[in-house]
């Protein structure tokens, strides 16, 4: 289980470009931050899951506004990064953002939230382990799944963020310029994927 668990929590994507741009701000807080709004979303989806209400996520048109929604947003906030990091001159003694945890811990519901090949993956990989979870144990055999899966999430995200912040003060001023810049053209780059993918799948492209 925990190694099916691992092909979710450890998949590279937009939350983790995020968690590694918020992480060279903030630090292991801003990683804890972003796994904790990865969980507000997370498991009440698992929960509804294991209820049998997951058929509503089946709907024609859900995915579609999922993967245009979270396309834009990516985008958005791509875009700000960039125009952030390229009209500012960056002191790497003042990266320290008042706001950079609430920021970190509202990426983390959004990115979550709005990315619909998380959403794809509980309902087609993680499905089976919540059917095996409450064959097991009902509820609480889902909860206990849970629990061996969302330690991954934070290990993964505040590891990543605490290195992402050491290699801030290693690579220097201009060289944390450029990776916010590189981070957040990923960003970007994985909300039009989203868009072109979302409109492919409902032949609205060609």
């Amino acid at each position: 289980m925990v190694v099916v668990t691992a092909s979710g929590a450890l998949a590279p994507g937009p939350l983790f470009a995020a968690n590694l741009l918020q992480g060279a701000k903030g630090g292991l807080k801003s990683g804890f931050m972003m796994s904790v709004g990865h969980t507000l979303v997370e498991l009440p989806l698992v929960i509804l899951i294991a209820l049998g209400i997951s058929s509503v996520m089946n709907f024609p048109g859900f995915s579609l506004v999922v993967g245009l929604v979270g396309g834009c947003a990516l985008i958005g906030f791509g875009l700000v990064q960039i125009v952030g990091a390229a009209r500012h001159q960056i002191k790497l003694d003042e990266v320290q953002e008042a706001g950079i945890q609430k920021k970190a811990l509202v990426l983390g519901v959004g990115l979550t939230a709005l990315n619909p090949y998380f959403i794809l993956w509980w309902l087609t990989v993680g499905l089976g382990l919540v059917v095996q979870a409450v064959e097991l144990g009902a509820l609480l055999g889902v909860l206990i799944m849970y629990v061996s899966h969302v330690w991954m999430d934070y290990a993964w995200l505040t590891g990543t963020a605490y290195l992402s912040a050491r290699g801030r003060m290693l690579i220097g001023g201009r060289g944390y310029r450029l990776l916010l810049l590189s981070l957040a053209a990923f960003l970007i780059y994985f909300g039009v994927g989203f868009i072109a993918r979302s409109l492919f799948q409902f032949n609205i492209l060609p």
